[in-house]
């Protein structure tokens, strides 16, 4: 939908600019003190999930709220994108994927809080950071400082150096601006240790234990804890594993933290081109408890609930109570919570990253693991350790499914071959030029972003006396370019292609091309991949071709830079809507049952019907090369499965211990860094849908698969000396029952499937991962029946580790562990 506002939107963004609290019911009175945020007169220890709604889709949102709440959060946080509210000046646009008041209304539906960071500079791996392009061109304005079009802001500390004598006022302005509206909700300002009072200053990091706010009078927020990472197109895959991130939570609430947000719990996906970076990828599965396509990542996401509800069993000592620091030995400390009714809660901490080590608390001995954190919500008991996972692991599988005719193209039911259509687009000029200029132009600034294609056309006489004419050789094309992406046509023949990279965006271009004697045309698409989302004066970096050469020649090097060029923006299929609506019908579709193959500059079409079943789906396109997929008009986005270097490190496992980088725990060296692309099961009608695909470089259609994401197996493995506690249940003034701390290993498959078979079953010390475990050198070799009586033709099981079902006397002396791996159909 469209709206007509009464005030601007552009204003209402200018005046809301930092980040803003919304109750889960109306008139929630929401204030601060030193230890927390305060609601209805009531301090609150908070867990937030970050879920960006314009990266899914209306139909998910629903779902992944309550996924949110199962795992524990309070309150689902969003960025506010202001270039999805306002792509031109004055056009206002809250439909579809950008509905905010009805996401904001299904996460009060749910019972919860919501967190609004409106920026509206938002970074977030998103195209320009927010900011509409169209600002860039309003007089006067640059980015980020202190200058009157420009009055917006989000995490400008970590930039603030590069702005001189202007950032102060500008934040200073910001700030006080913010307050002035006297909106009811705390404001806080993330990465800004200057904030001024009343706003209150965050952290983001992957840890923010250390992090103290600016004044003794405000309460320790974490805005954005990075549970994983983001990925560049041509990057190796980041991990980080759930260990480490629940010792960073439970750190941070054992140093005095009341408010813990998830950047991202959801990331989704970069649809229609909104990817950042540039080189950001289409997925921002960002390796989040809930992954792209909606579903619990396993074990991260069951971990951290029970890390959340083993916190919230602390929140009235952590909230209203003294603390005591108390050193247990070198890189062992422990944080002691007691209020005034007696209650008491501690956080027992190793921080030493390599060795475990065993300590006495309150005349108790603990065992404490490297890198973790145990939970004690009484001071005696401990409900939680960060680094023993007890919660079940999954493997989840992309099962391909090939594209089917639609039955409403088909002439009749037996008729299974594919139909396709083709457009091929002419390399250059098509229609009538743009504009004809002496010397190259900068890329952005054409297309405003519009598209991502910039044609830059010449042409060059070659004399056919030239010698490379008559020895067969061949001159060599140097193009230098700021970024992105580039494809090069002689003559309508593509030469060769190159692009930029997460680290790098600008590339130089060399190739050996074929000239003929007379005219020779040279046409060199200049493609964006994403744009920059963050950076001082990011808004002037620009891309686009900077010099192109010709070497070879009996003249020497030939410098084409300030020549005439003729320029053209965009596609024809672009400008003429194929990929959607009307266009359909449109009469450039020629129909064949045979498409071209490794063509460049090639449209393809099909009518065909949505994969079976109800799994959330992805597009394969690990055969094609680079361009844009839609179905059913709605924009799948950029597809580029471009592999990373096979020479670059990468880890078979991770270890969780001591501080996480994005390059710690890597896979997928020498393997595409995306191969699927999120098509959203409300996209797809019963029948008639209408794929159409863009490819640029040239490549094989009729590879193309959907695939289901469906969860295959599940896992889990637990310790006899860790026993397992009902969280839910548990409290801090019954007596312990021994029965009730039993280990047991708990599975259960996705809803409308059973356990139909176990894999592996091993009580022992066997090793491995969930997918790839093997017997150790103890072993009990009734396991497997076991686990087949508890558990075969069941939803889900509980095995316990208990003397009926397994042998007390085996392998003495060792601490043994069942492990389990079944299959769910």
């Amino acid at each position: 939908m469209r709206l007509k506002m009464g005030i601007p939107f552009t204003l209402l963004l200018l005046i809301s600019l930092l980040c803003l609290w919304v109750g889960a019911s109306d008139g929630a009175n929401v204030t601060y003190d030193h230890r927390s945020l305060i609601i209805d007169g009531q301090r609150k220890l908070l867990i937030s999930a970050s879920i960006h709604y314009p990266r899914s889709v209306p139909g998910m949102w629903r779902g992944l709220i309550q996924t949110a709440k199962e795992g524990g959060a309070d309150a689902i946080e969003s960025y506010v994108f202001w270039n999805g509210h306002e792509p031109t000046q004055g056009n206002y646009y809250f439909g579809g994927r950008y509905d905010l008041v009805k996401f904001v209304k299904t996460v009060q539906q749910a019972g919860m809080y919501m967190i609004l960071r409106i920026g509206p500079f938002v970074a977030a791996e998103w195209f320009y950071g927010g900011i509409p392009i169209w600002l860039h061109y309003v007089p006067g304005t640059v980015f980020r400082t202190d200058n009157e079009p420009f009055k917006i802001e989000n995490e400008y500390g970590n930039y603030e150096f590069s702005y001189g004598s202007g950032a102060k006022p500008y934040a200073t302005w910001a700030a006080k601006m913010a307050v002035s509206q006297n909106i009811g909700v705390p404001w806080i300002m993330c990465q800004q240790p200057d904030a001024p009072d009343p706003v209150i200053n965050t952290c983001n990091s992957f840890y923010c234990d250390q992090f103290t706010p600016n004044s003794p009078s405000k309460p320790k927020f974490w805005t954005e804890n990075w549970p994983g990472w983001f990925k560049t197109f041509g990057s190796r895959d980041p991990h980080r594993p759930a260990e480490d991130v629940a010792f960073a939570v439970a750190r941070f609430f054992q140093k005095g933290g009341s408010l813990n947000n998830y950047y991202m719990y959801h990331g989704g996906t970069n649809f229609d081109r909104t990817n950042g970076g540039p080189f950001i990828t289409t997925s921002y599965d960002y390796e989040a408890p809930i992954d792209e396509y909606g579903l619990p990542r396993l074990p991260k996401w069951s971990h951290l609930k029970e890390l959340h509800q083993a916190i919230k069993l602390c929140e009235k000592p952590l909230l209203d109570g003294e603390t005591t620091n108390l050193s247990l030995g070198p890189s062992l400390e422990a944080d002691v919570y007691t209020d005034s009714s007696g209650a008491c809660a501690a956080f027992l901490a190793n921080i030493d990253d390599k060795k475990d080590k065993t300590v006495e608390f309150q005349n108790r001995t603990y065992a404490l693991p490297a890198w973790s954190v145990s939970i004690l919500p009484d001071c005696k008991n401990v409900v939680f350790n960060t680094a023993k996972i007890q919660s079940q692991s999954s493997i989840v599988e992309m099962v391909p499914e090939a594209l089917l005719p639609s039955a409403s193209t088909s002439e009749n039911e037996g008729l299974k071959a594919l139909k396709w259509e083709v457009f091929v687009e002419k390399p250059g000029i098509w229609g009538k030029a743009d504009f004809v200029k002496n010397g190259l132009i900068e890329h952005i600034n054409t297309t405003k972003y519009t598209t991502d294609y910039l044609w830059y056309t010449t042409s060059i006489f070659v004399d056919e006396n030239e010698e490379f004419l008559k020895k067969g050789d061949q001159p060599t094309l140097l193009v230098e370019s700021k970024g992105h992406a580039l494809h090069a046509f002689v003559n309508r023949q593509l030469e060769g292609s190159a692009s930029g990279n997460g680290l790098n965006f600008a590339f130089n271009f060399s190739s050996p091309i074929s000239l003929k004697a007379g005219e020779n045309e040279i046409a060199l698409l200049s493609m964006t991949v994403g744009l920059q989302n963050a950076g001082a004066f990011y808004e002037s970096w620009g891309a686009g071709l900077t010099s192109v050469k010709i070497k070879g020649l009996k003249a020497g090097i030939l410098d084409l830079s300030a020549s005439n060029w003729t320029y053209k923006i965009g596609l024809e299929g672009e400008n003429l809507g194929i990929y959607k609506g009307q266009g359909f019908n449109s009469p450039k579709w020629v129909s064949t049952s045979d498409p071209p193959k490794d063509q460049p500059l090639t449209w393809y079409k099909a009518v065909v019907d949505p994969p079976s079943g109800d799994e959330p789906v992805g597009l394969d396109m690990l055969h094609m090369g680079k361009g844009l997929a839609w179905l059913n008009g709605e924009s799948i986005g950029i597809y580029f499965p471009v592999k990373s270097s096979e020479h670059e490190d990468c880890v078979k496992e991770c270890d969780y211990r001591g501080k996480f980088s994005p390059n710690k725990c890597s896979t997928g060296c020498g393997e595409p860094t995306q191969r699927w692309y999120h098509v959203p099961r409300s996209w797809f009608k019963p029948s008639g849908n209408v794929l159409v695909i863009f490819e640029e470089k040239g490549a094989d259609p009729t590879k193309i698969k959907f695939s289901k994401r469906k969860t295959s197996s599940i896992c889990s493995a637990v310790s006899e000396d860790y026993p397992s506690i009902d969280l839910e249940s548990w409290n801090t003034n019954r007596d312990e029952d021994p029965k009730d701390r039993r280990a047991k290993a708990h599975l259960k498959c996705p809803e409308h499937t059973k356990i139909h078979g176990v894999n592996f079953a091993s009580f022992g010390n066997p090793t491995g991962s969930c997918g790839s475990f093997s017997l150790g050198s103890c072993h009990d070799p009734t396991a497997t029946s076991v686990v087949e009586k508890v558990c075969l033709n069941r939803n889900e099981c509980n095995v316990e580790l208990t003397p009926e079902h397994f042998s007390k006397d085996l392998c003495p002396g060792t601490t043994k562990k069942l492990t389990v791996e079944v299959v769910c159909r």
